[in-house]
């Protein structure tokens, strides 16, 4: 006698798409609601060239924001990247200055330029050497190292310039890397720093160990240093990276504009802390994604500048970029907790 069995179907709870895939489209779909919604009311916002300007003219924070979204991953902050960046172009600049000058300020130590290069990376990688030094050695909070290299940093800068800036008796090639035209376009090179520097930065994240171990020590400093991993190496690699590309940007900044200035950079370490949040990065580490950061750095873009469109003051941008923020940050959580009912 057959008895008929009856199989009950099991409901699947396999998602099509990764939290942190989730959360990354979400914030792409976001930027592009954005953009659409300030094209109804900026006048000639819906530009091919508009959309061009809003990655090219923020080449320099989407750098920062790749070593910082690397840190923010792994549990730890870094807000000394806006003050490497004057260090690093002050340094390049009176490094490269002719000596014997009467004027204080037109007055170097005369070096080739390529080692004036040189002497103001190893300057910015001193800064990220002692993040690291303070942060994993002494195991002091990292949002409070950072504040303060930041400042030491940018004193540093403001020594060597007094206040002011040196733009003066450089050699004549000092300009050549900030506006070297590539590949025959109006595009400039630290576009395409940032451009490969993303690319870069994905195939760590997604392809390597490396990135990996970032999102494990994130998520669980105890478990993986009890699993082997060494997590004050790692996050020691991690501040020197930032910190590297915060002196590259630094450099290139001071070529393009062919001066040294204290005050170049500044808030630079917060807008690239912002659109790491902006773009799904946890606060708390072990979540997120480099492609979130930069859709973070288009929605900050265009808030910015549909802002100045609508020839709003500086003062409400600064509202309006805490309100993104927050918004960004609690929008995140309510469509994560959602997700996962």
């Amino acid at each position: 006698m057959n008895v008929p069995v009856h199989i009950k179907s099991i409901p699947s709870n396999k998602k099509h798409l990764s939290d942190q895939m989730y959360i990354t489209s979400l914030v792409a779909l976001v930027a592009i609601g954005l953009f659409l919604i300030a094209s109804l009311f900026v006048p000639n916002f819906f530009q091919f060239q508009n959309m061009l300007n809003l990655v090219t003219n923020n080449w320099a924070v989407i750098s920062l924001g790749v070593g910082v979204s690397f840190l923010l991953v792994s549990g730890n902050f870094d807000l000394s990247v806006g003050g490497i960046v004057a260090l690093s172009g002050v340094l390049s600049v009176w490094l490269a200055q002719s000596i014997g000058s009467p004027n204080a300020l037109a007055s170097g130590l005369g070096l080739p330029y390529w080692l004036a290069l040189l002497g103001a990376f190893v300057g910015a990688l001193a800064i990220g050497g002692l993040n690291a030094l303070f942060v994993v050695k002494f195991r002091i909070p990292s949002i409070i190292v950072t504040l303060g290299t930041m400042m030491v940093a940018r004193g540093i800068a403001q020594v060597i310039t007094q206040g002011s800036q040196r733009n003066t008796n450089l050699p004549e090639e000092f300009g050549v890397l900030g506006n070297l035209k590539v590949f025959g376009t109006s595009m400039q090179f630290p576009v395409l720093f940032m451009a490969l520097l993303l690319l870069l930065a994905i195939l760590i994240e997604r392809k390597m160990v490396f990135g990996r171990l970032t999102y494990w020590i994130g998520a669980n400093p105890v478990a993986s240093k009890l699993s082997g991993i060494d997590n004050a190496k790692h996050i020691t690699c991690l501040y020197l990276f930032s910190a590297g590309i915060a002196g590259v940007v630094g450099i290139l900044l001071s070529s393009e504009y062919q001066s040294g200035f204290s005050n170049r950079g500044l808030l630079m370490e917060f807008d690239a802390l912002v659109i790491a949040l902006l773009g799904g990065i946890a606060i708390a580490g072990g979540f997120g994604s480099v492609i979130g950061m930069f859709f973070g750095a288009i929605i900050l873009a265009v808030v910015t500048s549909a802002a100045t469109g609508l020839t709003l003051s500086p003062d409400w941008q600064y509202i309006l970029k805490a309100l993104a923020v927050f918004l960004a940050i609690v929008a995140q959580t309510w469509a994560l907790a959602r997700r996962n009912k």
